[in-house]
This record gives structure tokens, sequence and C-alpha cells, in this order.
């Protein structure tokens, strides 16, 4: 199981680095809070509950998301929500994996 999630990781970077040569749209759904502690520069900050009231906003960016949080678990449940809402979005996971594979 790990190494099946080692590959998964592997190729989520790479869907990840190629999101971010669309130059899409890094939204990081977590608490203020946990905003206030670090974040990747120029990402959007929506907090997860209020999602449903943003899509608009959201859609109105036209580029691809990629949605972070914590762990990945918040920013998946995101990026369930926004597929459905027919926005371009990948699950990035932790914010901090994708802010290093920022250049």
């Amino acid at each position: 199981m790990a190494l099946f999630s080692m590959f998964k990781r592997k190729n989520m970077s790479a869907e990840i680095k190629e999101y971010l040569e669309k130059d899409a749209v890094i939204l990081d759904v977590r608490t203020l809070e946990e905003w206030n502690e670090g974040h990747i520069e120029n990402a959007k900050h929506i907090v997860l509950n209020t999602i449903p009231q943003q899509v608009e906003q959201i859609k109105s960016w036209n580029k691809p998301v990629i949605a972070v949080c914590r762990s990945g678990a918040r920013s998946g449940q995101a990026t369930d929500f926004l597929t459905q809402q027919g926005i371009d979005v990948i699950n990035g996971g932790p914010w901090g994996n994708v802010a290093a594979l920022i250049d």
C-alpha cells in the first residue's frame, strides 16, 4: 500500500507541475489561523466551509485551480465540490508540497 501511495504522490507532482505551467490559481482552504502561520505567496485564501458562497468568484478567475490545505483532506473536499460546479481543479494536497514545486 505504501508503495502505491508513493507512486500516486509522484503522479500528483507531475499533475501539479502541469497545472502550474497552465498558470493555475492556488486555492488554500485552511482556516485563517493556519493561513497566518504560513502560505504560498499569491495563493487565494477561501476557507473550506465558505467555498459554496464563493463559487462565482472562483469561476471568474477563468483559470485552472490547485486546491491545498494542511493534509489534503479539506482540499479533497473542495476539489470534489468545485469539480461538480464545472471548475477545472485538482487536489494539490498539503500546501507545503505544492510550495516546494514552485520555481
